[in-house]
Order: C-alpha cells, then sequence, then structure tokens
C-alpha cells in the first residue's frame, strides 16, 4: 500500500487544530467544549469546564485581557464572539460552584510555593488536587499579590476561599524566605512565584542564560509575574507548573514548560450563516438568556472542510485522521484473530470522487487513500466479494465477445470515439448515433466499445485493471495512436490518471468546436449537473455550458458544480456495499436543485431518472430523443451493449450478428423491478430453469409451480416457475450468498452432487 496519501492524513490533517481563540487563550481552553453548553443554558456544566480549565473562574473571568478575540474570524462578520461576558454570565448564573472532593491516596511528597499571590496560588490548587503536601510562603501578611490592585478582594478572596475548600495546605503568612537552598533541602520541589519585582534567589538570571521563559534548576521552578506574565498569565503558569513539577517528582526529569505553537488552523466560511454580536442590555454584563444567546454565534471553529464538502465523512460524521486510524487497524489487524472489520464497509462505501483533495486547504486525497486501501483489503483476500462481484461479471460482459466491438478504417483517422460501457448499456442511441455524427463532421474516426476497468480499479483489483490499461494502449497503437473521444467521463479520468499518454477530450469539446447545434430551447430553465469525473476538465464544464446556453436554455448553477462537482452515487458502485447510504446520497443530490437537470454522464442520467427527477443527457438534446424516466434494467442494459456491437457490425463490417437463443421468460413489471433492485439477470433466472428442466432437480408446489436453484459465481440463484406458451411464466425469483451441498450413497460411498 502506498504510505504517501497515509503519512499526509497522519502528519498534514488539521483537524485536530486549536481554534484561534484557544491558541491565544493562556489557559488553551476548550471553548469548542465550552459554549455548546453556554448556548443551551447548562450554566452548571458549563461552569465545571470552565473552571476545571482557568483554575480561579471569578478571578480570571473578571481580569481577562480577551486575547481570544483577535483571533475570532467574526470579527468581520458580526463581531467576535464576546467570550468574557459568556464566561462570567456562567459564574453568575451558575448554582453548583462548589469545586470537586477528589478521593486520591496522599503522594508523601511535599512541595513549596514562594509567592502567595495568584499564580502561586494556582499551583498549589493544582497540586492539593492531587493531594501532595504543600506549603506556600507569602512574606506579606495577605494573599492575592497584584489582584488588590486590579480586583475587589469580595470578588477574589472569595474565588480562592472556594477552590481551596475541599483541600489542605499550610499557609505562612509573613514569612520571607532568605536562602533558597534551605527552603529545597526540606521540599521535594519548589515553585518560586515571588512576582513583579520579586527575589528570584539567583535564579532569574540563571534561566535568562538558558533562554527559558519558564525555568526548573534543581527541582525549583520560576513561573508568574516574575517572568514578565500578567496576571491571567500567571495563573495559567502556576496549573502548568503543577504538571512540570509533578512529572518532576515521577521521574526525576525537570522540564521547562513548552509554548503553545501558533494554530495552523485554515477555515473556510463559504455558507456559514453569521449573526451581529449580543449587546448586554445591562451595564452588569450578560443575562442568561443574554450568554446563551452570544454562545450560539460562536461557529466553534474548526477545519472541517471536507466534512462539509464530502457526503461520505459527513454521512458517517468522521474526519480523515479517524478514517486512517479505523481502516489501519482493518488493513492491519494486529493481534486479533482474523481480519479487521472495523472499516471494512466504510471503504467501500467511498465514491473515490476526489472532492475531499480539493477542498481540503492542504490538499489531502482521502479518496486516494480508500482506493489504496480497497486494494491492499483485495489482496488480503479480506474483502468481501459480495460488495463488487455483480460489477466485476458486468465488466467481464461488456469485454466479452457478446458487447466489445473495435473499429479502426483503412485510412488513418485523427479520433478514436472510446463511448465506454454505460453508455450503450443506457440507450444505443448514444454510441451509433454519435458515431455516425462524428463520422459527419470528422471524417474517418476509429471506435472501441468496450470496458474502461474502473470496476476493476473501484473493487480493488489492481492487476485485473491494469491488464485492462494495456489492452487499451494496444488497441489504441493500433489504430495509429489517434485522439480519443470520449463518450463518458469516468473512462476520460481513468486514461488521463493511468495512461496520460493516450490523450483525448470529452465528446462536448469536439462537437462544440465542430460545430454541432442542440435545437432551440426558447429559454427553458435547466441546471447542468457536473460528473464528479469531470471536475479537473474545465474545459469540458465551459464547452457543456456553451452548447446549452447557445441553444437558449437558462442555467440555474448548483451549490455543487464543477471543479466543486458531487458524486451522484455511481462512483466506487457502492451502492451493494452501502444501499443505504447510496439512496441518501441521491437523495441530496435531488434535493440540491429545482430545475430539471441536464447531465454528461450516462450513469448521472439513470441514477436520476430512476429517482424520478426530469433530467436529459445532452445528447437526448442533440438527437431528440425523449427518454425522460426510462431508464433500462440491468438485464436490459446487456440486451443494449449486444445491440451496440449489433447495429455497428452491420454498419461497418457488413455483417449480420447470429440472434442469441433465449428462453422466452414472461415477467410482470413488479416483478422485473424487484429482480433489477436485487441485481438478478434474467439470462440468470433462464439458466436456472434451464438447468432445473434438464436435470429435473426441481420440486413442485401445490399451485403446480416449479421451485428449483442453481449456482451463479458465488450465489445461489432460485427460481418459481411455470410454463406457458412456448416459454416460461417467472413467478418469483431471488438470492442468497449460501451454497447447497448434496449428498448420494453411491455403491456404499457419499459422493457430492456436482451442480
Amino acid at each position: 500500500m502506498d504510505e504517501t496519501v497515509k503519512n499526509q492524513i497522519r502528519n498534514c490533517c488539521l483537524e485536530k487544530e486549536a481554534a484561534p481563540c484557544v491558541s491565544a487563550c493562556p489557559f488553551h481552553f476548550d471553548v469548542r467544549e465550552f459554549v455548546p453548553k453556554a448556548g443551551r443554558g447548562a450554566f452548571n456544566s458549563a461552569y465545571r469546564a470552565y473552571a476545571n480549565a482557568v483554575t480561579f473562574p471569578r478571578i480570571v473571568s473578571q481580569i481577562c485581557g480577551e486575547p481570544c478575540r483577535a483571533g475570532c474570524p467574526l470579527k468581520d462578520r458580526g463581531g467576535a464572539v464576546n467570550l468574557k461576558l459568556i464566561e462570567q454570565a456562567v459564574v453568575k448564573s451558575a448554582t453548583r460552584t462548589a469545586p470537586n472532593s477528589y478521593n486520591l491516596p496522599a503522594k508523601g511528597k511535599r512541595i513549596a510555593v514562594i509567592g502567595g499571590g495568584a499564580g502561586g496560588l494556582a499551583c498549589a490548587l493544582r497540586l492539593c488536587n492531587k493531594k501532595y503536601d504543600v506549603t506556600v510562603y507569602e512574606k506579606t501578611e495577605r494573599l492575592g499579590g497584584r489582584l488588590w490592585e486590579t480586583l475587589s478582594p469580595d470578588i477574589f478572596l472569595k474565588d480562592i476561599e472556594e477552590q481551596f475548600s475541599k483541600e489542605k495546605y499550610e499557609l505562612l503568612l509573613g514569612r520571607g524566605i532568605g536562602e533558597i537552598g534551605e527552603i529545597r533541602e526540606k521540599f521535594d520541589a519548589v515553585y518560586v512565584a515571588t512576582g513583579r519585582g520579586g527575589e528570584s534567589f539567583g535564579l532569574l538570571r540563571a534561566c535568562e542564560m538558558r533562554e527559558a521563559s519558564a525555568s526548573s534548576l534543581d527541582g525549583v521552578f520560576l513561573g508568574g509575574a516574575l517572568l514578565g506574565a500578567s496576571p491571567v498569565e500567571a495563573i495559567a503558569q502556576g496549573a502548568a507548573a503543577a504538571g512540570l513539577i509533578e512529572g518532576y517528582l515521577k521521574t526525576g526529569i525537570a522540564k521547562s514548560a513548552e509554548p503553545h505553537p501558533p494554530t495552523r488552523i485554515k477555515l473556510n466560511l463559504d455558507g456559514v450563516e453569521t449573526k451581529p454580536e449580543v449587546l448586554p442590555a445591562s451595564s452588569d454584563g450578560y443575562s442568561g438568556e443574554e450568554a446563551a444567546a452570544e454562545a450560539l454565534r460562536c461557529i466553534r471553529c474548526r477545519c472541517d472542510s471536507c466534512v462539509r464538502a464530502c457526503d461520505m465523512m459527513a454521512y458517517f460524521q468522521k474526519f480523515p485522521k479517524l478514517i486512517e486510524e479505523e481502516v489501519h487497524i482493518t488493513i492491519y489487524p494486529g493481534t486479533l484473530d482474523g481480519n479487521g472489520t472495523v472499516a471494512t464497509r466504510l471503504i467501500s462505501t467511498c465514491n473515490q470522487c476526489g472532492l475531499c483533495g480539493k477542498v481540503c486547504p492542504e490538499k489531502i486525497d482521502v479518496g486516494l487513500f480508500m482506493r489504496e486501501s480497497h486494494i491492499a483489503m483485495r489482496e488480503k483476500k479480506a474483502m468481501p466479494w459480495a460488495f463488487h462481484e455483480f460489477w466485476l461479471n458486468d465488466m467481464d460482459f461488456s469485454r466479452s465477445e457478446r458487447a466489445q466491438f473495435f473499429y479502426a478504417p483503412a485510412d488513418k483517422c485523427a479520433y478514436l470515439f472510446f463511448p465506454g460501457c454505460q453508455m450503450g448499456a443506457s440507450e444505443p442511441d448514444y454510441v451509433t448515433k454519435t458515431y455516425a455524427l462524428l463520422r459527419e463532421l470528422a471524417g474517418p474516426c476509429a471506435v472501441y466499445v468496450t470496458c474502461c476497468g474502473a470496476p476493476a480499479l473501484w473493487a480493488g483489483d489492481r492487476g485485473v485493471y491494469e491488464g485492462i490499461c494495456g489492452e487499451l494502449r494496444d488497441k489504441w497503437r493500433q489504430c495509429g495512436e489517434p485522439e480519443i473521444i470520449f463518450g463518458c467521463p469516468t473512462c476520460r479520468e481513468m486514461m488521463n490518471r493511468r495512461l496520460p499518454e493516450m490523450k483525448g477530450r470529452m465528446l462536448s469539446d469536439l462537437l462544440w468546436e465542430l460545430g454541432a447545434k442542440i435545437p432551440d430551447a426558447h429559454g427553458a430553465e435547466v441546471s447542468l449537473f457536473d460528473p464528479c469525473s469531470a471536475r479537473d476538465f474545465p474545459e469540458t464544464q465551459r464547452n457543456v455550458r456553451a452548447l446549452l446556453s447557445s441553444a437558449g436554455y437558462a442555467l440555474r448553477p448548483l451549490e455543487y458544480e464543477k471543479e466543486r462537482a458531487k458524486c451522484c452515487s455511481w462512483g466506487g458502485q457502492i451502492s451493494i456495499a452501502n444501499p443505504p447510504y447510496a439512496r441518501w446520497l441521491v437523495e441530496k443530490r435531488l434535493s440540491e436543485g429545482e430545475a430539471p437537470y441536464v447531465v454528461y454522464c450516462t450513469n448521472c442520467r439513470d441514477v436520476f431518472a430512476d429517482a424520478g427527477k426530469p433530467v436529459r443527457h445532452i445528447l437526448d438534446l442533440l438527437f431528440g430523443l425523449e427518454r425522460e424516466g426510462r431508464t433500462p434494467t440491468y438485464s436490459k442494459r446487456r440486451d443494449n451493449r449486444e445491440e451496440v456491437k449489433r447495429l455497428l457490425t452491420k454498419e461497418l463490417l457488413g455483417r449480420e450478428l447470429p440472434e442469441k437463443e433465449k428462453i422466452p421468460l414472461f415477467i410482470s413489471p413488479e416483478l422485473e423491478a424487484k429482480m433489477n433492485r436485487d441485481r438478478i439477470l434474467e439470462e440468470d433466472v433462464a439458466a436456472v430453469i434451464a438447468f432445473c428442466e434438464r436435470t429435473g432437480r426441481k420440486l413442485v408446489d401445490e399451485r403446480g409451480h416449479f421451485i428449483g436453484y442453481g449456482e451463479i459465481g458465488h450465489i445461489t440463484c432460485w427460481a418459481e416457475y411455470s410454463p406457458e406458451k412456448d416459454g416460461y411464466r417467472v413467478h418469483n425469483a431471488y438470492t442468497h450468498r449460501m451454497k447447497i451441498e448434496l449428498e448420494e450413497v453411491w455403491h456404499g460411498r457419499k459422493t457430492k452432487a456436482d451442480l
């Protein structure tokens, strides 16, 4: 498996990057957790999250300098979110503010905190919470340090008292420190937070020489205003120092605090609705209702362009990092018995359309990663065969003698028409009429009707796909390496990626160049739905629009089009691997535009028509074909491909192909629809009936209906039928994945019957 995209997801994905406000906050306070709680009025829960982060919630909510506001992306779109007023309202509105009581055993380690200001007390409180034996030395007769200069003692003394109410520590007021060495000998660690201009015991110079913003020397740590911190920064440093001290006591290794790196987050605010800032009605700040309303303005900044654009990620609510983790343990299950199954269906649900890579600021293509993962699972024989067998069989049919057709004129030709396998399956006229028009407008033209191999690549079968690519290259060279005219955008995307030497363009590009005309639409309003496989071909997007505009169509744009086009649900052939998701995807595509759709991909046309959306292929408009609402069944699609070969063989080679003998089957429209949904082909049912009639292996029910089965690949197909005229009336058909083993006694030995 190619590790490139995997490593890109691990190292470059910005999903877990801090929001701008979080990055700017000295506490790195998780605003994304806080604001939803405040927004729904859960002030007790919001208070607990805030208190856990800032240590002294009443103090910090009053003196915070609001560095978060400068980075808020809403500052120019209604005003930055007023977190300070929200925090004050949460503190005021919470009814349960008592701190948690931690029932932990005493640690048996003694720590001295030099300085009873806000920073020193924050360190002391965090260490007390962990049940360390803490002694606070304060040379004055009161706690609070610089808080006395900026805040009412009714606020900060109450906060200090409340936060320490469940903890025990020794407080020594009016006790200065002479030599730090004497204190260090008595305690296992020391935190020096003596404040602005306070005593550093000679350690500050050592810190400066080591270029540290906070330092630890032989178990002595410094922080707070002594190092130039503001009161809020001092509290944050004190809380962080408690963690450094605990690490030192456990490992004997002293570390300095690492500054939080600036966030690398990249935001896309397209489509994000914003509201104006909520202004408090009172000079006392927000009421609870106002705080909740302001909290709801927060967009909870996250690099989520991929999840907003990619239907698969939105459906599963999984970001790239989680997807990569689940896929990794699925491919490499480690000590688990058997193969991992965590993400098997997830891997097979990706359309591999590439939209995620287009919208990602780091250009991470999760679809390419999923394709590589699919290949890895296939090579391990761990991908369920049921997800892809039908499509691989359909691909084999398209490349068989029954459907594949190649013709190169004797004269050198400038073009090779490559309609793909689904164009003729949808409507034979798409291939035959288009080829006739190309010959009329451009002269001699080769034609190659086959499959480009996309189903093999989507199924993770790299070997088969590479073999098909080799065959395509050989045929192209056989007809003189002409320019390829693609009827299918998926075929073009596949060859452009794997066979770049085979230059080509879409049919619509050549039709526009050659002056083909679509009958006048007289201002009819439509939306052009670009297929996801054409996102990298802007000239095709322009030319199709030019063809429609020149015919008088009024184009109503879709939100996702051109290079941001979304998959109709056909890509990756996901409908068997995850039917609910495929149906959900189709419904989303239908809801994105009210006007009828025009498409230039037959797969898009058939998916939308089958769902009841008014839709026309551009060739329907060009040739005046009335197909709206008519989608061929899977059985009919095979018949259509055979019809394309029959018509081209007669026209170009001058010979008639013999009609294939078929058992006449009579199937009601209701059963035909059911068989199509279950992907049961009429020829498979006919094969089962022929087998049952030939071998006599069948049952008869009370209605006189015969019931029998036969194995079709990995599945067992059943048919309920009765003779009618020269054929058979099919009453029901169904399949399952179980195999039936029969045993016969023959000369005392048991042998399996050969189906």
